[in-house]
């Protein structure tokens, strides 16, 4: 028993330091890769308990079982209603954590060896929907610019289309990042992995820009502020992703009205895959689409515009030719809950 509760304590320091530790020091991670490997351990630690009856002294090596990793899978896809696609993202995260174990205790190395055996669930491959040229025009007359906040709407939504950039992207944008007044406009992103790229920006991408800085931000804007920023915390508060999915619903439904093409359902998403595809139907190279994008590879980039054979063939031979640290240690409480002893959260 004495040899059980060691194990369990082990286990436990290392979920915390992978979640709090590990994964926030690594440059390759993005906020919504350590979100997701939070969230699959939450799952896996509430499986164990609720499903599975584990308690915090009971936690050992087996409890990640390539049998037992199959068994939650099976219970979140059936009992949570998790597609195949997510069962596969929570598999990966998991796996991740259990690299980190071996890599950390050498006589845990076969658990993530077994896991990696683990088959992926068969995905449906959806075709990401984007619109059509009369579709963004038909939005960009949506807002209404009579208002302050139609108005700065009416810029987010150009930037968005114009740069083609992920929404988290342009809502973490900072003045400093912009140079408008150059001979040649471009905005410096940061994107997933802390990884920067330059985007040239369009006459009316800038127009747009410097008008909204103007009204938001005065003659002398601080280079730290956000660009567009939340007005009930100030240039000092980003605006959420939620209240911006809100407004660009509101202005779709607008839309719809005079295009029956605008969806209904739009999110900033869609305006990234928009001015993907039309780049590609503008005739730009699907490898400077790539670098556009900020993707890693131009097969992401494929899959992503729902690529031709022909146009794959195409743009592979042009591919050849171009040479929170305040978390308490919760395995140090008294707590009877395995969630909490892990430091995870609960199931909801």
């Amino acid at each position: 028993m004495r040899k059980a509760e060691k194990e369990s304590v082990a286990i436990a320091k290392h979920i915390y330091t992978f979640l709090n530790d590990y994964v926030l020091t690594q440059n390759i991670v993005s906020s919504d890769t350590v979100r997701s490997y939070d969230t699959a351990l939450s799952l896996y630690i509430g499986f164990l308990e609720s499903v599975e009856g584990i308690v915090p002294e009971k936690l050992c090596c087996d409890c990640f079982s390539r049998d037992m990793i199959e068994k939650w899978l099976k219970w979140i896809a059936n009992d949570r209603g998790c597609s195949p696609e997510t069962c596969n993202i929570r598999l990966s995260s998991l796996r991740a954590f259990l690299k980190y174990l071996g890599e950390k205790d050498v006589s845990m190395l076969y658990l993530s060896q077994e896991a990696s055996n683990i088959k992926r669930r068969k995905e449906l491959r959806k075709k990401v929907k984007g619109m059509s040229k009369d579709a963004v025009q038909a939005l960009l007359t949506a807002p209404n610019t009579a208002t302050v906040t139609g108005r700065r709407d009416m810029a987010l939504i150009v930037t968005l289309y114009g740069t083609a950039a992920r929404i988290d992207e342009i809502l973490s944008l900072k003045v400093g990042q912009l140079h408008l007044d150059v001979d040649t406009p471009f905005v410096t992103i940061i994107g997933k992995g802390k990884k920067v790229r330059t985007l040239y920006l369009l006459p009316k991408v800038v127009a747009y820009l410097k008008h909204h800085l103007k009204e938001f931000h005065g003659d002398n804007p601080d280079n730290n502020s956000y660009v567009f920023y939340s007005r009930n915390t100030g240039p000092c508060g980003m605006l959420s992703q939620m209240a911006i999915g809100k407004r660009l619903k509101l202005h779709a439904m607008e839309a719809h009205k005079s295009c029956k093409e605008v969806p209904l359902d739009l999110h900033a998403h869609t305006l990234r895959h928009a001015k993907a595809s039309h780049w590609l139907e503008d005739g730009i190279n699907i490898v400077e689409i790539s670098l556009l994008l900020g993707h890693e590879n131009v097969q992401t980039t494929m899959v992503y515009l729902d690529i031709t054979i022909e146009q794959k063939a195409n743009a592979l031979a042009t591919l050849e030719d171009e040479n929170q640290k305040a978390v308490p240690k919760k395995w140090r409480l008294g707590s009877s809950s395995l969630a909490s002893f892990c430091g995870v959260k609960s199931l909801s």
